[in-house]
């Protein structure tokens, strides 16, 4: 287990009944960059990695 698991498992029991929209999703991710600058460059690959998930050319 990544200690980061311990994170994605507390937000799937806390909120994983919610249902959000992706526009809320990139305002809290760009919430959270504005509060800790130095987390800039996973938070940008993670968005591109969702962004691109579905893109055959991404292969």
């Amino acid at each position: 287990m990544y200690f980061t698991d311990r994170g994605i498992e507390e937000l799937q029991r806390r909120r994983g009944d919610e249902e959000v929209t992706l526009a809320w999703l990139g305002e809290r991710l760009q919430e959270f960059v504005d509060l800790n600058p130095e987390f800039e460059t996973p938070v940008e690959r993670l968005a591109t990695w969702l962004a691109r998930l579905d893109d055959p050319d991404d292969d």
